[in-house]
């Protein structure tokens, strides 16, 4: 294309070489609204098909100044910044609505040519270069040498840089964090819920008013194992008993260790009394199975206390914690191996 003449003070001339090195995102229009050329990075926008030889208006809308809609009503505003949007083409231009609007979305100014050739208008992405960069893959080489928008990307670069690497530290600090709860609440030798986490669940389910039944467990005969085959054989035992538990009770029921041989079961929503001997009974019957440890036999039982958080017109855990307790005191002085339920109306306990 032959050189073109710019209005200036004294005239200046530029080869298209130039415009596309000066404005790569150019547009050359001519009086009839004839897009004569474009700048390299408007070719990449629109891919192999360009603009050349296209309707100006065809193709963009002028949003401001308003009321825009011919090239000779273009020349009313020369030298003053004009708002472009680019109409439905081919190209999807991103798969969201945000992309869509990035891209679509040009500023710019233009200027009359010498001579009333035409117009030329020098456009940008505008506050949405870095949605476009992103969709358009474009690279430094699609803008000018002097364009602020290369800093900013570089900006954006080393901004999304620190933001990955804060979330990636917030990610690991948050399951440090998450690992370090679970642990203040874990038995670490069984892997059962602690003291700490099972006053954490009473204190919800009371709070919520959600019906439950606790039961208290003692080991019987724990005491021997440890003095007769040592504190070994009795972390074994204790092992197998979480396992027991574990698989005699719900994944909704809270386990939790609460002393050297003490165990607590919250059941939700439990109220049933013949189930809840049902449990007790399956629970001794396969604690009193022998448990191998070294080849020697680990015997032990169990007796449990149980209460129920509808037995009680306000239920307290510290009351509760007594009740079953005492309910529990009262199988052991049945002969252990048994499970007793407190029965609070009268201050009594049914026994089985």
């Amino acid at each position: 294309m032959k050189d073109l003449v710019l209005i200036s003070a004294n005239g200046v001339t530029l080869s298209q070489d130039a415009l596309n090195r000066l404005m790569p995102m150019h547009i050359l229009v001519d009086l009839k609204g004839n897009i004569k050329a474009q700048g390299p990075t408007l070719t990449r926008v629109f891919e192999e098909s360009g603009l050349k030889g296209a309707k100006f208006f065809e193709i963009f809308t002028v949003r401001r100044p308003t009321g825009v809609t011919t090239a000779r009503k273009l020349a009313l505003f020369a030298g003053e910044r004009v708002q472009l949007v680019l109409k439905s083409t081919d190209r999807s231009f991103g798969q969201s609505a945000s992309d869509r609007r990035s891209v679509r979305s040009l500023r710019g100014i233009s200027q009359e040519l010498v001579g009333g050739a035409g117009y030329l208008l020098n456009l940008s992405f505008g506050i949405g270069v870095v949605d476009a960069v992103r969709v358009l893959q474009l690279t430094e080489a699609d803008f000018a040498h002097t364009d602020l928008a290369i800093e900013m990307l570089y900006l954006v670069e080393a901004k999304t840089a620190v933001m990955r690497e804060l979330h990636d530290l917030n990610i690991r600090l948050q399951g440090a964090k998450q690992e370090a709860e679970h642990l203040a609440l874990t038995d670490t030798l069984t892997g059962l819920r602690n003291r700490r986490a099972l006053e954490f669940e009473m204190s919800r389910l009371l709070k919520r008013g959600t019906p439950f039944a606790l039961m208290h467990m003692d080991l019987d005969y724990f005491k021997k194992v440890n003095d007769t085959l040592g504190h070994a054989a009795g972390d074994y035992v204790l092992r197998q008993v979480a396992e027991i538990l574990s698989h005699e009770t719900r994944a909704s029921d809270t386990i939790a260790r609460v002393g050297g041989d003490e165990f607590v079961i919250v059941f939700h929503e439990l109220e049933d009394h013949c189930l809840l001997f049902s449990i007790a009974d399956r629970i001794i019957a396969a604690l009193s199975a022998p448990m191998k440890f070294e080849e020697q036999d680990c015997q032990i039982s169990a007796s449990i206390g149980i209460t129920q958080s509808a037995s009680y017109p306000q239920p307290e855990s510290e009351t509760m914690h007594a009740d079953a307790d005492a309910a529990l005191y009262d199988s052991k002085k049945a002969g252990k191996g048994r499970a007793t339920i407190f029965k609070v109306p009268e201050s009594a306990a049914l026994r089985v």
